[in-house]
């Protein structure tokens, strides 16, 4: 028989129905609801613990650049250096601390997404660290240094 062979009638179509255990949730809906909300709830802490290890370190850092700004303009500028190279050894792993020079600082431009290391001010940090400075250039370095490492994403 063709479907255009059957009379239009709505009278043989029967109404919306639930299954046949209605009354009951079966099992395998509460156990993909409660697997839905464990990979939910897994992924939102994993994302809570990563932000907060990033704001531990920018707290840590910008806590211990707080404190270098008591001592004297040259070891000052000497607790900054250090602090860079920790700060880079925790973002990017021991082979960044061991580079000197001209890739040191292309790599710490680089982690701070700036230019301030290979061509402005922070040139101090990579390699002019025993030179006498004054206070205002000091300031400058440490101003910046504020701004860069509050700025810790990674």
């Amino acid at each position: 028989m063709n479907p255009a062979d059957l009379p239009v009638s709505l009278d043989g179509l029967r109404g919306l129905h639930l299954p046949s255990a209605a009354g009951t949730i079966q099992g395998e809906i509460v156990a993909a609801v409660a697997l839905g909300f464990l990979a939910a709830l897994l992924v939102g802490l994993a994302r809570a613990l990563r932000g907060r290890r990033r704001a531990s370190l920018r707290r840590a850092a910008l806590r211990e650049l707080d404190a270098a700004r008591a001592l004297a303009p040259e070891a000052r500028l000497v607790a900054q250096a250090r602090l860079l190279r920790r700060v880079a050894r925790t973002l990017e792993g021991d082979a960044a601390t061991a580079e000197r020079g001209a890739a040191w600082a292309a790599r710490l431009d680089r982690i701070f997404a700036t230019d301030f290391f290979g061509q402005g001010a922070g040139r101090v940090l990579v390699d002019g660290l025993y030179r006498r400075r004054g206070e205002a250039e000091t300031g400058m370095v440490d101003a910046e240094l504020a701004r860069l490492l509050a700025r810790i994403k990674a």
